[in-house]
């Protein structure tokens, strides 16, 4: 019996499934070690335990490899978890004969990339300042690759790939309509929607799983990302000094505040416009994640740890109180 999709499981699903292993941790438990996992599909992820035979399932898969589950669905303090019975690293030519496919266990924007990177060329070529739109230029060519793959973070918000690509543009929209509403300049704004992150490209490991970097953990991504920016500037002729001075001026103070880790806070009308759209198209990520990841029939989600506070879950389609649609 097939386990359903992760978004479709339930305290009464039980069965075979296949996933990706995202985290494998070894725990003290009460009655000795367990295993601590997180398990993806296409779908979302899920907590999983390993409670038995501990000793040898630890070695039969590791983080970062598609693995093949049998378990059953539980719920444990409101939240819905997998309890594993077994599991293995899969075996490809084995398993593609059971129903394992490898894009059934890899989470990737909803937006295809080649859509998102003509939206990327054409902001790009909308930008009026000739030294910006060369250095936009500069970055976009030498990081393709990893741009059209790469996930916005590890785990905290469009945590899955082609995130990165998808979350800076929805930036730069925003940004684009902030600038607009109060007469900052379009084309800075631009740029530090599409440059505030870039140090992420370093900061981050992304093959099946993502996982930080020597220099992620080292540097981290708003120096990689100023040390990155002037790279690229270096690349253009007689780029001017204080417009590179802006730029990494946004790009250092994204973050908004030296408490949440920026080395300067905003001091331009464009800094504080990219500081606040980075920070709503995080936190939006991050509700409609934990909606859509809720299956319970409660009408709100379980607490949320980074957002401090339940979610409501929205009114049922086709429903509303107190009158007619």
């Amino acid at each position: 019996m097939r386990l359903p999709f992760i978004r479709e499981l339930n305290a009464d699903s039980s069965g075979l499934g296949f996933f990706l292993c995202c985290q494998k941790e070894l725990r003290p438990g009460r009655n000795g070690e367990f295993l601590a996992l997180v398990l993806q599909d296409v779908s979302g992820r899920i907590a999983a335990k390993v409670f038995d035979d501990v000793d040898r399932l630890k070695g039969e898969f590791e983080a970062g490899e598609f693995v093949k589950v049998k378990g059953r669905g539980n719920l444990y303090n409101g939240r819905l978890q997998l309890i594993v019975e077994n599991i293995r690293r899969v075996n490809p030519e084995q398993d593609r004969a059971a129903g394992f496919k490898e894009e059934d266990c890899i989470q990737s924007s909803v937006r295809p990339a080649d859509e998102m990177w003509a939206e990327l060329e054409a902001l790009i070529a909308g930008v009026g300042d000739p030294f910006i739109r060369q250095l936009l230029e500069v970055v976009a060519r030498q990081q393709e690759t990893k741009l059209r793959l790469w996930p916005a973070a590890q785990v905290v918000h469009h945590a899955y790939r082609g995130g990165f690509l998808e979350h800076v543009l929805k930036i730069a929209q925003v940004a684009v309509a902030l600038s607009e509403a109060y007469g900052a300049e379009r084309d800075l704004a631009v740029a530090g929607a599409l440059l505030h992150d870039i140090g992420k490209l370093q900061e981050l490991d992304h093959d099946l799983t993502t996982n930080y970097s020597r220099d992620g953990y080292l540097v981290g991504h708003i120096a990689l990302g100023a040390i990155m920016v002037r790279d690229a500037a270096q690349q253009i002729d007689n780029f001017p000094p204080q417009l590179l001075t802006e730029i990494e001026h946004v790009v250092v103070s994204h973050h908004g505040s030296k408490e949440f880790g920026s080395p300067v806070e905003p001091m331009t009308v464009e800094a504080f416009i990219l500081a606040m759209a980075d920070d709503l198209d995080a936190k939006i990520n991050q509700v409609r994640q934990a909606v859509e990841d809720d299956t319970s029939e409660a009408e709100f989600t379980a607490y949320h740890g980074r957002l401090g506070r339940v979610l409501w879950k929205g009114r049922k389609k086709g429903s509303r109180e107190g009158g007619k649609e």
